[in-house]
């Protein structure tokens, strides 16, 4: 069973954030082969969401405030351990995503930037693309919107 923490980056502690940058680099640097600068100070105006499995971090988000990303709020960095796949942790991870954002900040639109490669993971959730795909890091994306309806 996964235990979710959220944190603002200043409650992070040095080990918390060790790991957190430490996932990322595993997956979208090594594992994704992207040379791109990760600390992109986004972090220090963003809530952490970490998954722990006993002193594992098994899925990581962060969750941005509006005017930051996008004009609306947004989740970023959405990331599962290699360790963990199929598992359901992905899924797990963005819907533990979204109800963390509702209860910080009230039910809002969300924006996304979307690996393109996974469009049809966050179309399940309800989020729709919105825009052409455009290159970032080497790969595509697509920016992809959860509306709430009014």
């Amino acid at each position: 069973m996964i235990h979710w923490v959220c944190k603002k980056f200043g409650e992070l502690t040095p080990d918390e954030l060790y790991k957190i940058l430490r996932l990322r680099s595993e997956v979208f640097v090594v594992e994704q082969r992207c040379i791109y600068l990760d600390m992109d100070n986004k972090d220090y105006h963003s809530y952490h969401l970490l998954g722990w499995e006993g002193e594992k971090i098994l899925g990581y988000s962060r969750i941005i405030p509006s005017g930051i990303s996008y004009a609306e709020f947004s989740i970023g960095r959405i990331v599962s351990s290699p360790s963990a796949r199929g598992r359901g942790i992905g899924r797990e991870l963005v819907q533990q995503s979204i109800k963390t954002l509702y209860q910080l900040y009230g039910i809002q639109h969300i924006r996304i930037g979307a690996q393109y490669h996974l469009r049809e993971f966050y179309s399940s959730f309800g989020f729709v693309q919105k825009g052409d795909i455009y290159p970032e890091d080497g790969i595509d994306h697509i920016e992809m919107l959860l509306l709430v309806e009014a």
